[in-house]
């Protein structure tokens, strides 16, 4: 859950927490909005693991510094993976409060979190990586529940800083939608985990130079609470239909 979502653990039933504190390589996300809490439980009649917020590569720069959250996921026996962030939109139409599904990536920071890994199996295959059949079911649960949902490709810049009015038109030019400062270093490292993948952006604001608002981490909070409404429905009925 990314900065400002963490609130959708209210939804799970028989929730269990663990602090990331008392899990060994689970790194305290220093970003407020992220309160840094795995939680076990169920909604509607699913059982879920919740990542309560992450930690940033522009923290520690380690860009693996998910690795072992994502792989404990994986090996507890999570089939797929939702990922959700606050991001800028770089379209017109998707403004502040709206959500965008993504479906594909631009990784603009030129590192990964598989740098070091020596199998081969490092040489991860990055199609189709947002995977088509959950996308097509996202897409029926807010044509059913009237939620406008955009969709689009998220690029990653590293932060701390926010992009720059130049980088953010040469990331409209190079094709993107979104623009965040994580969720692509935990997509890479689920597919190399055999999870299937689908990530949801919260918008939070206008890319730089797209609007006279100043951008800071105080917008992205407050904008964040007029999407979590649509993203929570959005998340309970597709593990309602995941359940059935």
């Amino acid at each position: 859950m990314g900065s400002g979502l963490g609130s959708f653990v209210d939804a799970l039933e028989d929730a269990i927490p663990f602090s990331y504190d008392d899990l060994d390589d689970f790194h305290a996300a220093g970003v407020a909005g992220h309160n840094g809490t795995l939680y076990l439980g169920r909604v509607k009649g699913t059982d879920v693991a919740v990542l309560q917020g992450r930690v940033h590569y522009y923290e520690s720069g380690q860009a693996d510094a998910m690795k072992v959250p994502v792989r404990t996921l994986a090996g507890l026996g999570c089939e797929q993976l939702i990922l959700t962030n606050a991001a800028g939109s770089l379209k017109e139409e998707a403004t502040p409060g709206s959500v965008m599904l993504i479906n594909d990536h631009i990784n603009f920071t030129g590192v990964s979190p598989l740098f070091g890994e020596k199998e081969t199996s490092r040489f991860v295959d990055m199609v189709d990586v947002y995977d088509p059949v959950m996308r097509a079911k996202f897409h029926q649960i807010a044509d059913d529940n009237n939620i406008k949902l955009h969709e689009g490709v998220y690029i990653w810049f590293c932060g701390p800083s926010f992009e720059t009015p130049a980088e953010i038109r040469a990331a409209k030019s190079l094709g993107a939608d979104a623009v965040g400062m994580s969720t692509v270093p935990e997509v890479i490292l689920a597919r190399h985990a055999g999870m299937k993948v689908a990530a949801l952006s919260v918008i939070t604001n206008m890319a730089a130079g797209m609007s006279d608002e100043e951008l800071s981490h105080e917008q992205t909070m407050a904008n964040a609470d007029i999407g979590i409404q649509d993203l929570q429905k959005l998340l309970i009925s597709y593990l309602n239909i995941v359940s059935s």
